[in-house]
């Protein structure tokens, strides 16, 4: 019998960029495979446009801290040598490797090249605000220092469709760079018109020589790793046409078995859902409709009604294609996307994604280790790691929901006869203390259950009928179950 897949994301935002971070993965390993964790997804491995760029500023994609460039030969997370370690010990504990694939755009280039642009305002990017005018711009990868190792191919200005800077008048904006058959994407998000454009030296996925190389390169970067999956970054900036055939040839060159997860950040779910459909349902989404009622019934506390949380997200709709999220560095404190769970309320979001039998979930590094930088936040394995054991030994079998109170929730797992003392019983309440009558079958009458989260220490016995009343407090989550003394929590 296979237990319950679970994801973390192994690094937030202010991780201290001492090149260290390869090995605590190495270190940590042992311990997630026992926590029932047994996929990670790594940050960017490649080289960033300084030795402190988490890696969304990539430079040279074929160096994963092997050259001494911009500064450093390791990047922010470490060294070549002690990233494939670190895979190689995940592996040796069964876990897979995920690895995040940055590709919409390239930053710190080897020198400026002159060429014609057209500016475009920056709220409309169909919109021309100037006629054609020459810029000089940092466009020019030559990657000197690598010295043709994996590839020879260097990136010129006719690879790229924008860029954001103008050395020649010092000044910023975006510029749609002019030339034959080039222009924005057609196939990518609507937002401004057409978000082609992001950041840095933008990526013409329209340009044929472009598209042989990145899957040349993807293929490379795969095997080189010996990952077993990829996660897709700022993939509505991307032309979807192109997303489709990466998939398509990574897993024809991989295997079936070879694992996407996009970050495609619409709250539209209706948008996740037609980009679902225009690549074969080959990648799964990380679920942010989901993410915004997390986050939206943190901040409404018992105002929100808790029998909605589900309504609308891709965990509903595509469960297959849910791979659901509490949060992540794009939404911790002080990120672009800042839409940070409050601490009350983490404890009954990671039961409603760890503990559900759709989805596939992916627990935080800020939550599960903490985050550092100037603002640092406190870890809470307390509060999460006995969700996680709740997930890896008892929430399997048939689903029951008991939807019926807008501040106070619960649903049963019945359980399997595979996973001896499995099944489980959850009730969160948003408002005051509660309890929850659902039924967990008669053959468990008699049974006496506990609270796996500690927060009540009642003993439940199952009534006759295979029913039980299970009680909350206020504001919090109780996962009631058979315990197992011979596992900690």
């Amino acid at each position: 019998m296979k237990r319950n897949h679970t994801m973390i994301q192994f690094f937030e935002w202010h991780l201290e960029a001492d090149a260290n971070h390869w090995n605590r993965l190495k270190e940590a390993a042992p311990a997630l495979k026992n926590r029932g964790i047994d996929a990670i997804w790594i940050p960017p491995v490649t080289k960033g446009m300084s030795a402190e760029d988490t890696g969304y500023a990539p430079y040279d994609l074929y160096d994963l801290g092997e050259f001494d460039q911009k500064d450093s030969v390791a990047t922010k997370y470490g060294t070549k040598k002690q990233l494939l370690d670190a895979i190689r010990t995940c592996h040796d504990h069964d876990i897979q490797v995920y690895a995040d694939v940055v590709m919409n755009h390239k930053a710190g280039a080897d020198d400026t090249e002159v060429f014609q642009v057209i500016e475009v305002d920056p709220n409309d990017r169909t919109k021309e605000v100037s006629e054609p005018f020459d810029i000089e711009g940092w466009t020019k990868f030559t990657f000197p220092n690598r010295d043709n190792k994996y590839s020879s191919f260097k990136w010129g200005f006719e690879y790229f469709n924008g860029t954001d800077f103008d050395a020649m008048e010092d000044r910023t904006g975006v510029f749609r760079i002019i030339g034959d058959n080039k222009t924005w994407n057609d196939e990518v998000d609507d937002e401004f018109s057409n978000y082609d454009y992001l950041m840095f030296a933008n990526i013409d996925y329209n340009h044929p020589e472009v598209q042989e190389e990145m899957i040349r390169w993807g293929k490379w970067f795969a095997d080189s790793l010996h990952c077993n999956g990829f996660r897709l970054d700022a993939m509505k900036h991307i032309n979807h046409a192109f997303i489709k055939l990466f998939a398509e040839q990574i897993t024809q060159h991989c295997g079936d078995d070879f694992y996407f997860v996009g970050e495609f950040w619409k709250h539209d779910l209706e948008a996740c859902q037609q980009f679902l459909e225009q690549v074969d349902y080959n990648i799964d989404l990380f679920d942010v409709a989901l993410h915004d009622k997390l986050h939206t019934a943190s901040k409404s506390g018992n105002d929100f009604n808790l029998t909605t949380i589900f309504d609308d997200t891709l965990v509903q709709s595509h469960p297959l294609q849910a791979v659901t999220f509490v949060d992540n560095h794009d939404t911790q404190p002080g990120e672009a996307l800042e839409s940070w769970v409050e601490d009350w309320f983490k404890q009954s979001a990671y039961s409603l994604i760890l503990l559900r039998k759709d989805g596939y979930p992916c627990i935080f590094y800020g939550d599960y280790f903490g985050i550092s930088g100037e603002n640092p936040i406190d870890p809470k394995q307390e509060a999460i790691n006995p969700i996680l054991y709740a997930r890896y030994h008892k929430a399997y079998g048939e689903q029951e929901d008991y939807f019926d109170h807008p501040n106070t929730i619960g649903w049963v797992r019945c359980g399997i006869p595979e996973i001896e003392r499995s099944g489980c019983a959850v009730v969160i309440s948003n408002g005051d203390d509660g309890e929850k009558r659902m039924r967990v079958g008669e053959e468990r009458a008699g049974e006496i259950w506990v609270d796996l989260t500690g927060t009540r220490d009642e003993h439940i016995a199952i009534e006759e009928d295979g029913f039980a009343a299970f009680p909350v407090n206020g504001g919090s989550v109780s996962v009631w179950a058979l315990p197992q003394e011979d596992v900690e929590l």
